[in-house]
């Protein structure tokens, strides 16, 4: 059976991909960017680039399709980002009956439709327009909550709370009750269904999985306990959502919007409603919340980490943006310095290893003020992190940049998504025993200008020791 899966280059998708491929399933991809896609994938599976609005592109796709995933979703995204939910899942779920595909599986959330959240709402929704024919298709729908594994948004906040706050003052949701379910455990139910039948070819059956009920402070406190940590939480019944999300954008790595829409997530029950994982799938027994937990903690610590929440979304935080014509930008700042003595290799290891907990060599008190103040602003900020320590690929995340092109041993091309009034890039080449850094910016009127002026004496400040200390650092992948 040929499987088609959606949303490949997201947190679940990526990591359904290669649980497949070790399977040996026949997997074709369909991907918004096939550049986002790392070698393992494009070398095991068919890959069609495309997009779910895209009617021609979808045919090709779903052409000799028997299981079908739909892992898309707009987490974190603001606007009409309900209808186009709604018009995606519609378009998909006919596409899939012309090219007579038998079955649709979807991953959307836990929890009562009449309280949930606006973004909640639209995963469940999602889920109604995907089921909406079952004389014609079958669908099956997995629910879940919070989901525990390395790289995951609710992870990824506990994580980092726990780490930065000994005592933390919050909202009267963090008593609100969910249900997480650790990564691993999601990937089997959707994994397992692809290659089960249940009922007949034309039923829709909602699976509500999750592995212990508890509230969000338990998973604050257990986690804190599981990391050594003593953590102490007080409750006050004053603030507000917005405020909320504010207290998590400075101690976590999401970003305002994703906040956002977790807080308001939080403010209803996300926990099981029926028992369908049980009876459908009595063969996976989910891992509890502590064994979810340290096992992300140890993905982390060996490097392990398959996708993280900003990989892929619809919105421009977390995808690869399209790249103008960098040479003719407006403004650059170009800085360069002999490599003699170094193997491009060896460069090209340090220059991937920039960012994140490493920082980036220079005054990086300045790029934790930036970070903070973009943060202040609706911005990502810069403790997003990334995530691996040394490797990068397209569509990774760096801080407040976002890795659009990557040629080993050559060049490395970051996006900036901090909030500036423009689009900037920075650029690292290793060319002929030189190593040339670039900044890029194409300003918006004359803010932009007046930024790029204002900016400039920062550069001169900052890059020329940034460079060195890159280079520098080649000395330590030399000695591998």
């Amino acid at each position: 059976m040929k499987i088609l899966i959606t949303g490949a280059t997201g947190y679940i998708g990526r990591r359904l991909i290669y649980s497949m491929i070790e399977d040996g399933a026949d997997i074709r991809v369909f991907v918004r960017n096939k550049a986002k896609l790392e070698r393992p994938i494009t070398q095991a599976c068919e890959i069609t680039e495309g997009s779910t609005f895209d009617s021609d592109k979808m045919a090709e796709a779903l052409k000799d399709i028997h299981t079908a995933y739909y892992l898309i979703h707009s987490m974190g995204k603001d606007g009409d980002f309900e209808d186009m939910d709604k018009k995606s899942a519609e378009l998909f779920r006919d596409a899939c009956i012309d090219a007579g595909v038998k079955k649709i599986i979807y991953l959307g959330g836990l929890g009562d439709i009449s309280t949930a959240s606006k973004h909640l709402k639209s995963r469940m929704e999602t889920g109604q327009v995907l089921s909406a024919k079952p004389e014609k298709i079958q669908t099956i729908i997995f629910r879940a909550g919070v989901i525990v594994g390395s790289g995951s948004a609710g992870f990824e906040i506990i994580r980092n709370i726990c780490q930065k706050l000994p005592a933390m003052i919050t909202p009267q949701w963090v008593d609100t009750k969910t249900e997480p379910i650790g990564v691993d455990d999601v990937i089997k139910y959707l994994q397992t269904a692809g290659k089960s039948s249940f009922c007949n070819d034309k039923d829709t059956l909602i699976v509500d999985i999750g592995a212990e009920v508890m509230s969000f402070k338990e998973m604050i406190l257990r986690g804190a306990k599981l990391m050594g940590l003593n953590r102490h939480i007080f409750k006050v019944p004053v603030l507000s959502p917005k405020f909320s999300s504010y207290w998590l954008i400075l101690f976590s790595p999401v970003n305002f919007s994703v906040a956002k829409a977790l807080v308001a997530g939080l403010s209803s029950e996300t926990i099981k409603l029926n028992d369908n994982a049980q009876k459908y799938f009595p063969e996976i027994h989910p891992e509890s919340y502590e064994e979810s937990f340290l096992k992300a903690i140890d993905d982390i610590h060996n490097r392990q980490v398959i996708s993280s929440w900003c990989d892929s979304s619809d919105g421009k935080v977390c995808d690869v943006p399209f790249v103008h014509d960098i040479s003719k930008a407006v403004f650059k700042d170009r800085y360069t310095e002999e490599t003699e003595g170094y193997s491009k290799e060896a460069l090209f290891k340090s220059v991937c290893s920039i960012g994140g907990e490493k920082g980036w060599g220079a005054y990086d008190v300045l790029w934790q003020i930036r970070g903070f103040t973009d943060k202040i602003f609706g911005g990502v900020g810069i403790n997003r992190g990334r995530r691996d320590s040394l490797e990068l690929r397209v569509g990774d995340s760096l801080d407040f940049w976002k890795v659009v092109d990557v040629i080993p041993n050559k060049r490395l091309l970051l996006s900036a998504q901090m909030k500036v009034p423009g689009s900037a890039w920075l650029e690292f080449q290793i060319i002929d025993g030189y190593m040339i850094q670039t900044a890029f910016f194409y300003p918006k009127g004359v803010t932009g200008r007046l930024y790029w002026y204002a900016m400039l004496p920062f550069h001169k400040l900052i890059f020329k020791k940034m460079l060195d200390d890159i280079i520098k650092g080649a000395d330590e992948f030399s000695k591998q």
